[in-house]
């Protein structure tokens, strides 16, 4: 019976170079011996860099994947981390991965020494993110439907008596203040209920045919004359090849234009906001059946005074804001239209100074948007 050849040493070499994870081989001693191509890319290091190199002496300050691969070499047994590994380097972001490191043996039994292979977490990551952020505004939602009702009945109640106090008590009245306090109070309280009412009872987004450019160019006009007496500048660059999305224009439109105002209003006087639109090389969509979708990438940036790390991971909880005045629902609304539209949204504090928001929404056509929006 014949036996199917055996790949030969180019086919593998092929394997390793063209594989997404980053493979680092190392011999007994700790010598770095192979060090594939995505692992240069992950790590910010040539192949020239690390081979021949003590992988604890080149990567002393990566205390996990040290510990790992001194476990693999000394024990001779697999051994993965799937949580604490983040890969810190120089010119590097950091980066979240899954590591697993294997012993290899020779055909005898003797080991010979350990590969680590490791898997960049950061995408599952920022859906997991996500999926948390839409799992708290469900939350809100479902509250807020439930106290809407009983709060907007004695609240009319309340507006129109004072409404009435208002008409009895005459222009020239003292107490007129505290009448008008009173009717801007509940007016205040009825757009909190109804942007709560937002999360709870959205409307499904109506897929249609999406020229983001254009979207962002019609806010930009508006909000150049919103923000003129403080000479804000709005930089667009827009990538003239992305196609028409399919998506909810009115939503998006609703998205973005609470975005760029937000970047305005960060901003100080004469200050700049950039707008930039590309193909997103970073992430794609995958849907059973289907090739993985590009994803088109929105970035919002701002000169402002950028938001403390701790403030950052709160920001799309409902009524947390960092602005007088804010009922803290903006940002979890602009959340939903994102969620509801297949993609999803990270704040990020520039290295320059100032925050940029990054949207990415799946670049799939009108049919298909229309069976996995709505699903």
């Amino acid at each position: 019976m014949p036996t199917k050849n055996r790949p030969s040493s180019r086919e593998y070499a092929m394997i390793l170079e063209n594989i997404e994870d980053a493979v680092i081989a190392l011999d007994q001693q700790g010598i770095i011996s192979l060090f594939n191509p995505a692992a240069q890319n992950y790590i910010g290091m040539s192949e020239k860099q690390c081979i021949g190199r003590l992988f604890f002496e080149r990567f002393g300050h990566q205390k996990i994947l040290c510990k790992l691969a001194r476990t693999t070499l000394d024990k001779g047994r697999s051994i993965s981390d799937h949580e604490a590994v983040v890969l810190r380097m120089p010119g590097t972001k950091p980066r979240p991965v899954s590591t697993t490191v294997s012993p290899i043996f020779a055909s005898n039994g003797v080991q010979q020494g350990a590969v680590m292979i490791l898997r960049d977490l950061t995408q599952v990551r920022t859906l997991e993110e996500t999926l948390k952020r839409a799992d708290r505004l469900s939350m809100v939602g479902t509250m807020a439907a439930g106290l809407a009702h009983e709060i907007k009945n004695p609240l009319g109640g309340i507006k129109g008596a004072a409404q009435l106090l208002q008409m009895e008590l005459g222009k020239d009245n003292d107490l007129q203040e505290y009448t008008q306090l009173m009717i801007r109070e509940t007016e205040r309280v009825n757009r909190i209920i109804e942007e709560l009412l937002d999360l709870s009872r959205p409307r499904k987004p109506q897929p249609g045919k999406v020229n983001i450019s254009q979207v962002l160019d019609e806010i930009v006009m508006l909000q150049k004359q919103a923000v003129a007496e403080r000479a804000i500048r709005f930089k667009l660059h827009l990538d003239p090849s992305i196609p028409d999305i399919s998506g909810d224009r009115d939503l998006l439109v609703r998205l973005f234009l609470n975005l760029i105002k937000n970047a305005g209003e960060a901003s100080p006087n004469g200050g700049r906001v950039n707008i930039e639109s590309r193909i997103d090389s970073e992430y794609h969509m995958s849907f059973p059946g289907a090739k993985p979708t590009p994803m088109v990438l929105i970035t919002i940036s701002d000169d402002g005074p950028g938001i403390p790390q701790q403030k950052l991971e709160q920001i799309f909880t409902p009524f947390y804001t960092t602005k007088d005045g804010g009922s803290g629902l903006g940002l979890p609304i602009c959340q939903k239209i994102v969620t509801d539209h297949g993609g999803f949204m990270q704040f990020v504090n520039r290295t320059e100074g100032g925050t940029a928001v990054k949207v990415s929404l799946p670049l799939i056509s009108n049919r298909e948007n229309e069976s996995n929006i709505n699903s």
